[in-house]
C-alpha cells in the first residue's frame, strides 16, 4: 500500500465528508440553525439541545422529506470518494476502505463547523454501499430481529447492525484482515461520536426521566416514531 495515496484517500473522503448538509439544507430552507435545535423531554415541559446534526434532526424540524433530502446528500458524499478510489486501484481495497471511513470521521467530526457533526449512519450507509450494498440490506435486517425478537431491547435493535458488520465482513471476505478492521473502526467512530447522547441521557436517567427522555427522542422524528411501532408490534416494551 502507497502510504501517499491512502493519506490523500483519507483527507480527500474527510474533508467532502465534512459537509454539513444537515446545517446547509435547514439554513437554506428556514433560515435557522440547526444546532440550536431543542428535543421535547415526553410528559414533561423540558427540552434539550440536540447533540447529533444530522438526517433525523432535520426530519425534526422539517418532516421526511427534509430528512430523506439530508441523508441521500450524506449517504452520496461518502459514496462518491469511496466509488473513486475503488474504480482507481480495483487491486488494492484498502484505499477504498480508509476513504470510507474518511468520509464517517468527516461527517461526525466535521473541521468546517468546530468539529460538531452527525451520529454517522448515512455516512457509514455510504461506505457500505460501494464496498458490499448486500450488508446494507442484511445487516440492518438481521440487527432489527435480533433486538425485537430475541433481545427484545430498542437500543439492540437500533445498533446491533452495526456490531453484526464484523461477523459479516469475516465470514464474506473469509477473514480479510482489512475488511474487518474496518468494521471495527466504524464501529468505534460511531461509539464515540455516541457520547454526548450516552452523557444526555445519563443525565436525565438520575433524574429518574430516562423513559421520558428516550420516547421524547424516537417521537420527535419519522424513523424513531417507525421504531416504536415495530417495537409495539413485536410487543416489546421501551425501557
Amino acid at each position: 500500500m502507497d502510504l501517499f495515496i491512502a493519506t490523500l484517500s483519507l483527507a480527500a473522503s474527510y474533508l467532502l465528508g465534512s459537509i454539513s448538509f444537515a446545517r446547509i439544507i435547514v439554513r437554506r430552507w428556514t433560515g435557522k440553525d440547526v444546532a440550536d435545535f431543542e428535543v421535547a423531554v415526553d410528559g414533561t415541559d423540558e427540552k434539550y439541545k440536540a447533540v447529533s446534526i444530522g438526517g433525523n434532526t432535520v426530519s425534526t424540524l422539517l418532516g421526511a422529506k427534509g430528512g430523506i433530502t439530508v441523508g441521500t446528500l450524506d449517504i452520496l458524499k461518502v459514496v462518491l470518494p469511496t466509488l473513486a478510489f475503488r474504480l482507481l486501484y480495483p487491486e488494492q481495497s484498502s484505499y477504498m476502505l480508509i476513504a470510507a471511513i474518511g468520509g464517517v470521521t468527516g461527517h461526525i467530526w466535521p473541521i468546517y463547523y468546530q468539529f460538531h457533526g452527525g451520529a454517522g449512519y448515512s455516512a457509514i450507509l455510504g461506505g457500505l454501499l460501494v464496498i458490499d450494498w448486500l450488508a446494507v440490506l442484511i445487516t440492518p435486517i438481521a440487527g432489527l430481529l435480533l433486538g425485537m425478537v430475541v433481545f427484545r431491547n430498542m437500543i439492540v435493535a437500533s445498533l446491533s447492525w452495526l456490531w453484526l458488520l464484523v461477523p459479516w465482513f469475516w465470514w464474506q471476505t473469509e477473514g480479510n484482515l482489512a475488511y474487518i478492521l474496518y468494521a471495527v473502526v466504524v464501529n468505534i467512530l460511531f461509539l464515540l461520536a455516541m457520547i454526548p447522547e450516552y452523557q444526555t441521557a445519563m443525565k436525565y436517567k438520575k433524574e429518574g426521566k430516562y423513559i421520558n427522555y428516550g420516547l421524547g427522542t424516537l417521537k420527535a422524528n419519522p424513523m424513531g416514531r417507525g421504531m416504536l411501532k415495530i417495537a409495539k408490534f413485536f410487543k416489546v416494551e421501551i425501557k
